[in-house]
């Protein structure tokens, strides 16, 4: 089992907002974030999305086009 429930129920801390806002602004994945924080991957989305964090990978060129 993973060691999400690590902070499961608990309420977020600065520390802890601080630390998604610098995960999400290098494009850490959600998962990750997670297993980080303790806390599972729903969990990290919608904190996320409370705190208007973008989730989405900033360095990813749209319709998988390459740059020639």
């Amino acid at each position: 089992m993973s060691k999400y429930n690590k902070n499961s129920g608990n309420v977020w801390t600065k520390k802890e907002l601080s630390e998604l806002k610098v995960l999400a602004k290098q494009n850490t994945p959600t998962r990750v974030i997670g297993l980080k924080l303790g806390r599972t991957p729903g969990a990290i989305q919608s904190r996320a999305s409370q705190e208007s964090i973008s989730l989405k990978p900033s360095n990813q060129s749209p319709y998988n086009r390459s740059k020639k």
